[in-house]
C-alpha cells in the first residue's frame, strides 16, 4: 500500500528497490488566459554542493538521459490534463554516480511569462514513486504519492520532491516550492549554464 505524504515530510526507500518510476501529473484550470498550458518535468543531478556536476546532469525534454543512464525521461507530454502520470521519470539507482548525492524533480511551465500562466492555474498536481520490477515495467507499484495541495499563485517553477542519499541509503524528501522565472531560475540555482 502507498504512504501518502505532505509538504516537508521525509521517508525513506526501500533498499532493495533497484528502479523507480516518478510520474508527475496535473490539470489545468478551466480560467487559464486561451493558451495551451505545457508542464514540463525535469530533474537534477545534485553533488553535495547541491549544484550539478555538468549541464549534461539536467534531464529534461531536451536532454532524455543522463549520461551514465541513472536518470531517463520518458517524452514530453504537451497536453497533459487527465488521468494518469503526464510526465515520467525514471531512475535506476545501481548506475546513480557516487558523487550525486541528490535528485531534485522539478516542474516547470513552458512559456509561462508570454503565455501568462502559472501554478495557480494548475490543480491536482502529484508525485509518485513506484518500484519497477524491471526496465520495461512502465507502470511499477506504487510506494508513495505526494499531492501537491498548496496553492501557488505567481510561481512558474516547482521543485516537487527530492530523492537523496542519507548514511548510504536513498529517501524521499516531499518539498513542495514554488519558484518565480520558470524553467531558467531553477537551471541557474542548480548551477546549469543557461
Amino acid at each position: 500500500m502507498a504512504v501518502n505524504l505532505s509538504k516537508g515530510q521525509r521517508v525513506s526507500l526501500d533498499k532493495n528497490m533497484t528502479m523507480a518510476l516518478v510520474g508527475l501529473g496535473w490539470d489545468t484550470n478551466k480560467y487559464d488566459g486561451g493558451a495551451d498550458f505545457d508542464l514540463d518535468a525535469s530533474a537534477f543531478l545534485l553533488g553535495a554542493n547541491g549544484k550539478v556536476r555538468k549541464d549534461s546532469d539536467f534531464i529534461f525534454y531536451g536532454n532524455l538521459k543522463s549520461d551514465e543512464g541513472s536518470v531517463r525521461h520518458t517524452g514530453d507530454s504537451l497536453a497533459g490534463g487527465g488521468g494518469g502520470d503526464d510526465e515520467v521519470l525514471i531512475i535506476d539507482f545501481e548506475k546513480i554516480p557516487a558523487d550525486v548525492q541528490k535528485v531534485a524533480i522539478t516542474v516547470t511551465i513552458y512559456d509561462a511569462s508570454v503565455r501568462r500562466q502559472n501554478f495557480g492555474q494548475v490543480s491536482n498536481a502529484y508525485v509518485r514513486v513506484a518500484r519497477m520490477a524491471d526496465a520495461n515495467d512502465m507502470v511499477g507499484s506504487e510506494v508513495l504519492k505526494f499531492d501537491l495541495m498548496e496553492e501557488f499563485s505567481i510561481e512558474t517553477a516547482l521543485v516537487v520532491c527530492e530523492i537523496y542519499r542519507n548514511a548510504g541509503e536513498w529517501k524521499f524528501n516531499a518539498v513542495g516550492s514554488g519558484y518565480q522565472g520558470g524553467l531558467e531560475a531553477l537551471c541557474r540555482n542548480f548551477g546549469v549554464n543557461v
